[in-house]
């Protein structure tokens, strides 16, 4: 029996009655649709289609093998363009990006002294990092054998190890030496990295001579970064672009290195002797320098404090200064010889005459006196000698009033007063002079000129005037760099330096050479004499002006030194800044530094003595 509801069968056959429930359980029936019944006939036409067009096994396979033999056939047309037609090009790029150009951007030439001693050279130094996470053995085994070569305590080196599981630094600025041991123990997860680094095996010997180079591969101090263009290695816009740092110790370099005048082993002296002065005095600081007259070669140049350029991070930034060239300071006393020989070539006055010493001048509202006026008065009638001997105040303001005061400065600016020297080391001071009109029109500014005060200049720039004294008048311009030499020591480059200039008579310097040895023979030299050698020289102790112009209690005292007197060759200037104590003079304080140097200085440079 079939039943029909809405377009619906259902087949009523007693064989689909329900046995188990007494209700009524009709089976639906599928549906008989028109559409339904279109599309089921209109897919079954699709798939007679398809199994009509589908190709044989055979000719698929023939098919991939045609597609194979075409991409073979193409590869190797392409292979035959790029070795037989391109094979040049393909070479030197391939080579270009093989080869290690190791010339990294910091390579420097190294610096050494006049005798080949190395002051600055590149080296490759290497920071060590470790990895926890892939050692193979224990941590404790790796410290043990790692702690000798690092020269760490291995227990530091455990501790290191649980920071984190990789990429600890536990060591930098290793040296070649320690790190090949380290590659000996062949330790996994610890890593090598090689860098160049800057390296100044003297210390802090030439700190504010040569510089540093920091971190960054920059200079700012010292030669360094004055002579940058000279020191580093010219390199090629090619070479620029193809460097490479994975192995910088093999990088082609040539032969050349900056050479300087200084002497090391005078250096050293000098540095050492300095030091004891500034520590027995309490002072500020000091400087000493050595120059050679005949062509301004500075054999030494030490100063105190210093610093390590290797560790420049720990030096405080008023150390990096080279403060014989760029700070000034009023000569004082030092600078009389160089008023007598301006008064002594100008004729206003003979090696002979005399001048009155009253102790004391007034000019207006300023008092001129000598230093030791409270003690001693006035002195009465002095030759010019004796007012060097006795660093007279009062007689050097009568010698320089014989000279118009127009004139008087016109010498000044001659001599170079308020310009600088040209020395190659950077942030060098012109020194400070007053305006000519200042200067001409007010008597007690060529007054204090006389004695020293009332100007300043640079410790450089007093040693130059006073190698004018020792070399016959010229003016020669103060240099430490002796230029770039090969491996042969010949000159290959060379700082360009003006022709001197000759400014006194050779009869006028050695007239103010032979009355500053009689400072030294029995004036307020005496502490510089050395037995043997006959040593012209003059003391200097001036007071310091503040921020405000005025002058306080503290004193700077300095000696400068000439010697052999008989064939004068080299200028000393040892300058102590605001040394502690009463007696501090430029007698008591600098002349002994003076000729601590002198006893080390004749001998290395074979100064005979006198017979």
């Amino acid at each position: 029996m079939t039943l029909f509801f809405e377009g619906i069968f259902w087949d009523m056959s007693p064989h689909l009655w329900s046995h188990t429930d007494l209700s009524f359980s009709p089976k639906p029936m599928v549906p008989i649709s028109p559409l339904r019944s279109r599309a089921r006939q209109h897919r079954r036409r699709r798939r007679s289609l398809r199994k009509g067009r589908m190709l044989s096994p055979r000719s698929r396979l023939v098919t991939v093998w045609g597609i194979l033999i075409v991409t073979m056939f193409g590869l190797s047309a392409k292979l035959v363009h790029l070795q037989l037609l391109q094979g040049d090009n393909l070479k030197a790029l391939a080579q270009a990006q093989q080869e290690i150009y190791t010339v990294p951007r910091a390579a420097r030439r190294p610096m050494v002294d006049r005798q080949g001693n190395v002051l600055a050279v590149d080296r490759i130094v290497y920071a060590v990092y470790a990895h926890p996470a892939i050692f193979r053995r224990q941590p404790d085994n790796v410290a043990e054998a790692l702690a000798p070569a690092l020269e760490k305590s291995s227990d530091v080196l455990l501790r290191e190890f649980t920071t984190q599981e990789t990429g600890i630094k536990i060591a930098t600025d290793i040296s070649e030496e320690q790190a090949e041991r380290i590659r000996q123990l062949r330790l996994d997860g610890i890593e090598l990295v090689a860098s160049q680094r800057r390296f100044y095996p003297q210390q802090a010997l030439f700190s504010q001579l040569v510089g540093y180079i920091n971190i960054d591969g920059e200079a700012t101090t010292g030669l360094e970064y004055s002579l940058e263009e000279q020191l580093r290695y010219p390199v090629s816009e090619a070479d620029n672009q193809r460097w490479s740092l994975l192995q910088p110790d093999t990088a082609t370099k040539d032969n050349l290195k900056l050479q300087l005048t200084i002497d090391s082993r005078l250096q050293r002296v000098a540095q050492r002797k300095l030091e004891e002065t500034v520590i027995a005095h309490s002072a500020k600081r000091g400087a000493l320098i050595v120059m050679d007259a005949r062509d301004g070669a500075i054999l030494s140049m030490a100063m105190t404090p210093t610093y390590d350029p290797n560790r420049y991070y720990e030096a405080e930034v008023e150390q990096f200064k080279n403060w014989t060239v760029s700070d000034m300071y009023e000569p004082g006393s030092t600078f009389k010889p160089i008023n007598v020989a301006i008064a002594l070539q100008e004729d206003t006055i003979g090696p002979d005459d005399y001048f009155y010493d009253e102790g004391r001048l007034q000019y207006d509202e300023w008092t001129i006196q000598n230093n030791d006026y409270a003690n001693v008065g006035g002195r009465g009638s002095l030759s010019i000698t004796d007012v060097l001997r006795h660093s007279s105040n009062v007689g050097m303001v009568h010698i320089m009033e014989t000279l118009q005061r127009s004139t008087y400065y016109e010498w000044l600016s001659r001599l170079g007063l308020g310009e600088m020297t040209g020395i190659e080391l950077p942030a060098e001071s012109p020194g400070q002079l007053k305006s000519r009109g200042q200067f001409v029109n007010s008597a007690v500014e060529a007054a204090t000129t006389s004695f020293g005060q009332g100007f300043s200049m640079t410790p450089l720039q007093l040693v130059q005037l006073h190698g004018a004294l020792a070399n016959g008048g010229k003016l020669v311009t103060p240099h430490v760099v002796r230029g770039l030499v090969n491996a042969e020591n010949d000159l290959q480059w060379q700082p360009p330096r003006p022709t001197p200039k000759q400014v006194f008579a050779p009869e006028t310097t050695g007239r103010v050479i032979q009355m500053m040895e009689a400072v030294v023979a029995s004036g307020s030299g005496e502490a510089a004499q050395l037995s043997d050698y006959r040593i012209a020289g003059k003391t200097g102790t001036a007071q310091k002006a503040n921020e405000f112009g005025e002058y306080g209690e503290e004193r700077i005292t300095s000696f400068v030194g000439i010697l052999p007197a008989d064939n004068p060759r080299y200028v000393i200037l040892a300058v102590i800044d605001e040394p502690y104590g009463e007696d501090a003079y430029g007698g008591s304080v600098a002349a002994p530094l003076v000729k601590a140097v002198v006893e080390s200085l004749v001998v290395l440079e074979g100064v005979s003595p006198v017979e």
